[in-house]
């Protein structure tokens, strides 16, 4: 409990207090930090009362509501070493019917930890998750620390998506046998739907979606209902792509990075079959959370993406087409930006690894 009181001192102290400026291209944006003093925070999920819940990546859960920070308890085990832990969370559309929120996390495996995907029941007062189930999980999964993935988006017609990192051994992208270093697709209860692109396919996971990926720590839906995700290169080569059914993202095969010795990564920028980036990064700004924006707060910026930098500390906005960077929202509040979401007012929302805090980006009064 001291942790928790730790985190309502800062939230209270912060909320009291004026709200920041930030200069963008609209012009000066209010910025208010809803919640401090946390631990390496990895995602965050806003309830429809306003109410929000963060990840910690060592596996703690935190309800914050009116300024009080709680502790959540039963949260399943994670294997909290490396990159690995708690990870993303998301807040279906029916959450008032069903309390239902779905978690990514390392799962401890034999041998390792894989990513794997839960749903429980928040309780009514947000102190704990019930009927805790795993949906699914990566497996065989692997002791280096590395390249979970682990971003759940529920889609239009209420499935999940879920990336899934490549963790660490690049081949595994290129293999449909397993799950690993791809994008999957799944009910809510686990189960593959019936026009998954690989069904009946002899050796091939039925969840996968696509496959060819690195790292994929962003993901968001666009006003069409289409997967965008952004995720890590090498040296160079951080990418955002438009996701499609049954493609493959070329990696290790293609990359517009070098490995981390400088020496070229497979056979080139491009092959047939493969898919090109929409855009990419060289030097890499280490994306993280990816969002698209369709709120009505910031009316000019309908339509575009937004995905934080770990490594340079800024917001990136894209816009256009072909996609391109066009603004850096930066501050000192940036620092290490992990997710990125929009509220239901339309106001933007984003973790600061650096800070170990949530800020909320709104249009200035």
């Amino acid at each position: 409990m001291l942790r928790a009181a730790a985190i309502l001192f800062f939230t209270f102290c912060t909320q009291s207090a004026l709200a920041q400026a930030l200069s963008t291209s609209v012009g000066n944006i209010e910025l208010v930090e809803m919640a401090g003093g946390l631990d390496t925070p990895w995602a965050v999920g806003i309830l429809p009362d306003g109410s929000f819940l963060v990840t910690e990546r060592d596996g703690n859960l935190l309800y914050v509501k009116d300024g009080e920070a709680k502790a959540i308890s039963g949260v399943p085990k994670v294997a909290a070493s490396g990159q690995g832990g708690l990870l993303d969370i998301t807040i279906p559309r029916d959450f008032n019917q069903s309390r239902e929120v779905f978690l990514t996390f390392s799962k401890p495996q034999k041998g390792g930890a894989g990513t794997a995907v839960t749903v429980a029941r928040l309780s009514k007062n947000g102190t704990r998750l019930t009927n805790l189930r795993v949906i699914f999980e990566a497996s065989p999964g692997g002791s280096g620390g590395r390249h979970f993935g682990s971003r759940v988006v529920e889609a239009n017609d209420g499935t999940l998506f879920v990336t899934i990192g490549d963790r660490g051994d690049a081949p595994q992208a290129q293999d449909r046998s397993n799950a690993i270093g791809s994008v999957i697709r799944i009910n809510r209860d686990g189960s593959v739907p019936s026009d998954n692109p690989f069904i009946g396919k002899a050796d091939i996971r039925p969840e996968i979606w696509t496959y060819g990926h690195r790292n994929p720590q962003g993901a968001d839906l666009d006003a069409r209902g289409r997967l965008w995700v952004s995720e890590h290169g090498a040296r160079g080569g951080d990418e955002v792509n438009l996701v499609k059914p049954g493609a493959n993202f070329g990696w290790p095969v293609i990359s517009y990075g070098t490995h981390y010795s400088g020496e070229k990564i497979g056979e080139g920028t491009s092959k047939p079959g493969m898919e090109q980036p929409r855009l990419y990064w060289d030097p890499s700004i280490a994306p993280s959370g990816l969002m698209v924006y369709s709120g009505d707060m910031f009316p000019e910026w309908r339509g575009d993406i937004f995905v934080g930098s770990l490594k340079f500390d800024y917001i990136a906005r894209l816009s256009g087409d072909p996609l391109r960077e066009v603004e850096q929202i930066k501050g000192p509040e940036t620092e290490r930006v992990r997710d990125i979401v929009q509220a239901p007012d339309g106001a933007i929302w984003f973790i600061s690894v650096g800070q170990g805090a949530v800020y909320r980006m709104s249009v200035k009064q």
